[in-house]
């Protein structure tokens, strides 16, 4: 299959890019930098220049594509604090790739996260009603739940779409993520903390695993699918904490809610969100199972420190 790649030297699909390649597809992945380019040719892909906003240069590449798996997002803005115009480019760029793919039956998968669901672990069958306020506000769940949304509304046009949430963390050796900015905080602080009582769960998985559910998702996901890359349902943020602070020889605390932002800075909301998730159903549904080392094993390896 020839599988147009976007964010395809980013930190989950640079591992999807080589599941795809070991698998016998060939990749087609998008490079904005000559070192994204010269990291793709290196894992075996063929590269096709440009960006997010070079809608004309998605529109080609989805059409002369078998498939394709959306993976970019401008987390750079974002983390900058416009959410709402990276979420802005996300959609855009989906309504293109899914336009150029209507009436193919050819698949199109593309990344989202867990939902956060008040009293319950979230499964596949929950957040599918953002909030349009919230969304046009720039809520980063609401934004992507939205484009999530309008990526499952294209089955109805002819296009085998499919969406894999993400769990909060998805770690291995090379990790930017969440878990890398709780270390940071812990040893700028010198002390590593967790918000309030730390009872609230984060759901995780490896890469390599989200990897192989994305691969999976291109084969073989049914139309409208809704998909979860999850290992471990749920891990008390305390426990990461206390892993942390032992391995720095730190102590570790509870930081009152209301304290929570001038200490953890933009880390605070995520921190203290609830965010646990099943995946019951995409395993049952795809066969897939989570085959790499948990995240507390994976901290306890040390790289994460070094």
């Amino acid at each position: 299959m020839r599988v147009f790649v976007t964010g395809a030297s980013g930190w989950i699909g640079s591992a999807v890019v080589p599941e795809l390649v070991k698998e016998g597809h060939h990749v087609v992945g998008l490079a904005r930098s000559d070192a994204s380019a010269g990291a793709l040719t290196a894992a075996g892909a063929e590269v096709v220049r440009g960006t997010l906003d070079d809608l004309g240069v998605l529109r080609d590449a989805a059409a002369g594509s078998d498939g394709v798996v959306h993976l970019a997002f401008k987390h750079d803005i974002a983390f900058s604090g416009d959410f709402k115009g990276a979420g802005e480019a996300d959609r855009r760029a989906v309504e293109v790739i899914g336009e150029a793919l209507a009436g193919s039956g050819r698949p199109f998968t593309i990344a989202s996260g867990t939902p956060s669901v008040p009293g319950h672990v979230a499964t596949e069958r929950d957040g599918h009603d953002p909030d349009p306020a919230a969304a046009a506000r720039g809520d980063a769940q609401h934004v992507r739940a939205a484009t999530a949304e309008l990526a499952l509304s294209l089955a109805a046009r002819g296009v085998r779409s499919s969406v894999v949430r993400l769990a909060p963390t998805n770690h291995g050796e090379g990790d930017n993520g969440f878990v890398p900015a709780l270390i940071g905080t812990a040893r700028d602080k010198g002390v590593s903390g967790y918000v309030a009582d730390g009872a609230n769960r984060w759901s995780a998985a490896h890469r390599l695993d989200s990897a192989h559910l994305f691969r999976l998702a291109l084969e073989k996901a049914p139309a409208g699918s809704t998909l979860h890359a999850v290992a471990e349902e749920g891990l008390p943020v305390r426990d990461l904490a206390e892993v942390i602070g032992r391995r720095l020889g730190l102590p570790v605390v509870s930081v009152p809610a209301a304290d929570a932002g001038a200490h953890f800075g933009w880390l605070a909301g995520p921190l203290a969100a609830n965010r646990a998730a099943s995946s019951v159903l995409t395993r049952e549904l795809l066969g897939w199972e989570p085959v790499q080392v948990g995240l507390v094993e994976d901290l306890e390896q040390g790289h994460y420190f070094a």
